[in-house]
């Protein structure tokens, strides 16, 4: 009996190791000497950790302070892939413990990835703290999951609605700006106030309710998004029985996101119970509850994919434009020349009081440069991330299957063969005849909302969102960077100002 059992324990040891053997050296060390016969080098793999050691390094120094007022963020947001890019060229392998990440810079190749003709490269699978955060939803379904719920937010946001969307944004805005008044001469720190403001956009347009109803889950969220954050390098081989402080915590959040959002479902779904309402609405909540409800069960959408929507799009719907916002400020708050000629086309189209207008937004022509020069120094997204599901070619290399590709905006934002040595610089004039000529006809130069089938679905509403609200500001004040503004970009879920942006305000005098 003792020698059996000792038998059987030494063969699942054994079997174990192998397994190790095979995963964590024979494989990673396989795919490097693979990557570097063609001549894509790296960082060295080292067993276990992979490259995250060092990554955690260069992101722990970057992140130790603030920065000087210099609008090249690329090695800050992410020193890792700036120190690699100078030492290994424009694409180059990392790894997150046995994972292979090529990371590609180079525009044809990233293209050929974000267009996925073939349909080979799809969105990685969502695990630990980004599955909290994201769950299965729109950002990160494939196949037909994702065709559904790709056609229900094309139709919560396709043209005709989002005109019916902008009173909305309008009287959004209107309260912010009445808060504003008691700042007059003063300093006022904007992010948070922009943060309030799209809060209660998207609560209201998407969801029938208002910020305060949603407060609860903006913070939520936020709160994940830095546990994400702290814990992006870390190599855990056993999380799956051992689970740490974060772990802990991020399982509350999680089930209290799903509580706070089962709560405005139910809340929404009750109205129709008890005939107040005759169906579930017209905006986005209303969408997914017909879809949830609906008679033929193969049309339907379980009750977790309308949680992971309302979680995406409550996410998405306020970080990406409040961030944006607020970097447009701190541009336009240095460059005067821009802030003027900002003004005077929303004077010229919109006066002084009349509020700006579904016909209007479209001929900010000046606005729409100023906007897509911020996109492209402050990019909200880092990182496109794809996995390819073959062995495949790209260019003139060939990868392995189960590769992830990693397409860092920054990079491809900076780069001087497209955008020249003034790359770093803030020159809206380069989007004066549109995005196609400022990227010389290489439209993956720019990618602040993605490319290809998977472009973030919220574009025009963000783009109106960011006008309407700027619009109405230049119509009323004139902003200052404060000197109490500290310069500290960080990625949590989108580049944010880690230390936020405190500006002074003059009421403008016409």
């Amino acid at each position: 009996m003792i020698i059996s059992i000792s038998l059987s324990l030494i063969t699942v040891l054994v079997l174990v190791l192998i397994r190790f053997i095979y995963k964590a050296i024979w494989l990673p060390f396989r795919v490097q000497r693979m990557l570097r016969s063609q001549g894509i080098t790296g960082p060295s793999y080292k067993i276990v950790h992979g490259t995250t050691k060092e990554s955690m390094i260069l992101r722990l120094e970057a992140m130790k302070g603030p920065m000087e007022l210099s609008h090249d963020i690329f090695p800050k947001i992410q020193p890792q892939f700036y120190q690699w890019m100078k030492l290994y060229g424009k694409n180059f392998v990392t790894w997150t413990g046995p994972q292979p990440h090529v990371v590609i810079t180079e525009p044809e190749i990233a293209k050929e990835i974000l267009t996925n003709r073939e349909g080979i490269f799809l969105k990685i699978k969502s695990r630990g703290n980004v599955k909290k955060l994201l769950g299965d939803g729109l950002v990160l379904a494939e196949g037909a999951k994702w065709l559904k719920l790709r056609k229900l937010a094309n139709h919560a946001f396709y043209a005709e609605s989002l005109k019916e969307m902008i009173p909305a944004m309008i009287a959004s805005v209107e309260t912010m700006l009445h808060n504003w008044r008691q700042y007059e001469g003063k300093e006022i720190e904007v992010f948070q106030e922009f943060k309030v403001m799209t809060s209660e956009v998207i609560s209201r347009t998407a969801f029938g309710s208002s910020y305060l109803e949603g407060k609860n889950i903006f913070d939520m969220l936020t709160a994940l998004g830095f546990i994400l954050f702290k814990n992006v390098d870390k190599i855990r081989p056993f999380e799956k029985i051992w689970k740490t402080r974060d772990d802990v915590e991020s399982d509350r959040i999680e089930q209290s996101l799903r509580d706070s959002a089962m709560a405005i479902l139910r809340k929404r779904e009750e109205t129709v119970i008890t005939g107040k309402s005759q169906d579930y609405g017209t905006d986005f909540l209303g969408a997914l509850l017909r879809v949830h409800h609906d008679s033929d069960k193969n049309n339907r959408i379980s009750v977790d994919d309308v949680i992971d929507e309302c979680k995406v799009f409550f996410l998405a719907g306020h970080e990406t434009t409040s961030s944006l916002l607020s970097w447009t400020f701190v541009l336009l708050s240095i460059h005067k020349d821009w802030q003027e000629n900002a003004r005077k086309e929303v004077l010229e189209l919109f006066g002084s009081h009349q509020n700006p207008t579904a016909e209007g937004l479209p001929r900010l022509k000046k606005v729409s440069m100023i906007i897509n020069e911020t996109l492209r120094l402050y990019s909200p997204v880092t990182s496109l991330v794809r996995r390819g599901t073959r062995r495949v070619r790209l260019g003139k290399y060939e990868f392995p299957a189960n590769m992830e590709f990693h397409i860092p905006p920054l990079a491809l934002h900076r780069d001087h063969e497209i955008w020249g040595d003034d790359a770093h610089l803030f020159k809206p004039e380069r989007f004066a005849e549109g995005v196609a000529a400022a990227t010389r006809n290489n439209p993956m130069a720019f990618l602040p909302f993605g490319y290809g089938p998977r472009t973030c679905v919220g574009l025009n509403f963000a783009s109106n969102e960011i006008k309407i609200a700027l619009s109405m500001i230049l119509q009323r004040y004139e902003f200052s960077l404060s000197p109490n503004y500290v310069h500290f970009p960080m990625s949590v879920i989108t580049t944010r100002p880690q230390c936020g942006v405190q500006i002074v305000l003059q009421p403008l005098r016409l």
